[in-house]
């Protein structure tokens, strides 16, 4: 689930995604949303409800803080930038 409103009909789609593996497979989603805003993002309070309902009934929530993983090696970039100048 990303940062904007999932296109028309796609929170059916995903729901029958979910129901076709819901206790037949494992079945792995990340997010950058809270789970309270999924049925904004769906656009479809009812079908995020049903989704989220089969989907945590058996899940593991690992929820990561902190900066962006993606900028982890910006201050050694912007060093070796500043090394490369001088």
């Amino acid at each position: 689930m990303g940062l904007k409103q999932l296109p028309p009909r796609s929170g059916e789609y995903l729901f029958e995604i979910i129901m076709r593996r819901y206790e037949n497979r494992s079945t792995m989603m990340t997010s950058n949303r809270p789970i309270e805003e999924w049925g904004k993002l769906v656009g479809d309070v009812p079908a995020a409800t049903a989704i989220l309902d089969r989907f945590l009934h058996h899940a593991e929530i690992i929820q990561i803080t902190g900066r962006s993983y993606r900028l982890k090696d910006r201050a050694t970039d912007k060093n070796a930038v500043d090394n490369e100048s001088n």
